[in-house]
This record gives C-alpha cells, structure tokens and sequence, in this order.
C-alpha cells in the first residue's frame, strides 16, 4: 500500500492549524503521518499538534522554501502532500491524492485550485475568479507544464529526491511552490486537476500590503530561476524531452 506524508509549514497560526488539523482527521483515506514544521512559533502550536497527533518539527529558519524543504527532507513515505496552515481539505482529498498519482505513476506531481474563505466577499473573488485562474495560466505558460499550488498540491517522493538539491531552501524571499514548480525535471509528469480543491483563507489577498508582498516574492523568486535557466530555454527543453518520450495514459 502506497504511504502519504502531509507536509504543513507553520508560524503562529495555531488556531487555523487545528482547523487544518481537524479536516486531516476526516479523511477517508488517512495520512500515514502529518509533519509540521513549526517555525519559532510562540503559541500553543505545539499543544496543538499534540492534541492532533502530528509530528511536530521544531525549527527557526529564515522564509518558507526553508520550511518547505526541511519538511519534505523529514517526510517518510511515498507520496508527499502539502497543504498551508489556512488549507482546508475536503474528505476525500488525500483519497483522490493517492488515486490520481497512483494512476500517473513515478515521477508525478499534481496540485489543484483553492476556495477562499474569509475576509472581505471582493477578497474572495479575486481569489477564485483571478489569482487562482491568472496564476495556473501565466505561471504554467512559463514553466511548459502546470505549476504547483503552495496550499494544495503532492509530489511523488521521487520528485522530492530529484530536486531537493537544486530549490533555493536558502533564500527567505521565494515562493516555495514556484522554486519547486521551476526545478521540476522534463521527464516529471505535472498534472492541474480543477476539481481536487482545498478551501484557503483570502487573508494574503485582504489589503494592498499583503498581495504587494506576494508579488515580490514572485518577481524575486523568477529573477532567480530565470538566471538559472530562461523560461523559453526551459520550455524548449521540456517539449523536446515530451516529444522523445510520448506518455500514454496519463491525465490531462
């Protein structure tokens, strides 16, 4: 039987982690273990995850590819999933996890939308109806291949090994999904699935300030993998490496 680690970064969010940690519990197909990396927090995290049954890893790391990285490095198990502290899956998310990666086979990634919830009805729209759409479209236009969703995705652990050398863990300011979604190799089968979705909070799109943030992130982290290997240069790459190796029965 396939093992699922779940992988959950977290810094002083203790009360929408246990909500996150509760849905964890609902599933019905359970993790075989929940690692979350608690980042210097300062409140009842570590109750919290007590209470939940998680593996707990204590660390003070400087951004979140750190965090990432490190939780992925401490996963155990064949199958690696990612959800923010905010995530909330539905019941059969980690069901539809294993059935979607069992089915692409080795070397695969998948990730899905979110759902905001919180904050301000106009938040939440430019969440689903903008963000969320913008971001799968001009993000996987750049990389040749769906990117990942930092609060909704899961990677076969082969992937993680593939990679875990190359992500910048050491730069406070990436985005931890794009730096993944970059370093992804041509021969890792990268699947969007619209309707394996996670309810996420709109608090990064509440104000100015925060969606400011995001954004630099991006261009900070872009700057850096276009150093490494311009988009086009990596695109080409990809679509030779798909048209050499034809896959059959994978999902779109």
């Amino acid at each position: 039987m396939t093992t699922i680690s779940v992988v959950i970064p977290t810094r002083n969010d203790a009360d929408v982690l246990a909500v996150c940690l509760a849905a964890l519990a609902r599933q019905t197909r359970p993790a075989d273990e929940i690692v979350v990396i608690d980042n210097a927090s300062t409140d009842n995290t570590a109750e919290v995850c007590a209470a939940a049954g998680a593996r707990r890893v204590a660390v003070e790391l400087p951004g979140i590819a750190a965090s990432t990285a490190y939780g992925f490095d401490e996963a155990r198990c064949e199958l690696i999933a990612r959800l923010d502290t905010d995530s909330i899956p539905p019941a059969d998310w980690l069901e539809r996890v294993e059935s979607i990666l069992e089915k692409a086979g080795p070397l695969s990634a998948v990730s899905g939308p979110g759902d905001f919830y919180g904050e301000t009805r106009f938040a939440r729209w430019v969440g689903t109806s903008v963000y969320i759409p913008g971001y799968f479209w001009a993000i996987g236009w750049l990389l040749g291949h769906p990117p990942l969703f930092g609060s909704n995705f899961a990677l076969r652990s082969d992937v993680w090994d593939r990679i875990r050398n190359s992500v910048h863990r050491g730069l406070p300011a990436v985005h931890d999904d794009l730096d993944i979604s970059y370093q992804i190799p041509p021969e890792a089968t990268v699947i969007a699935d619209p309707t394996l979705r996670v309810q996420v909070s709109a608090r990064p799109l509440a104000n100015w300030h925060s969606v400011g943030r995001r954004l630099s992130m991006a261009w900070t982290t872009f700057g850096i993998e276009f150093r490494q290997e311009g988009p086009f240069r990596r695109r080409r790459r990809r679509r030779q490496w798909e048209r050499d190796h034809p896959r059959r029965g994978v999902l779109p």
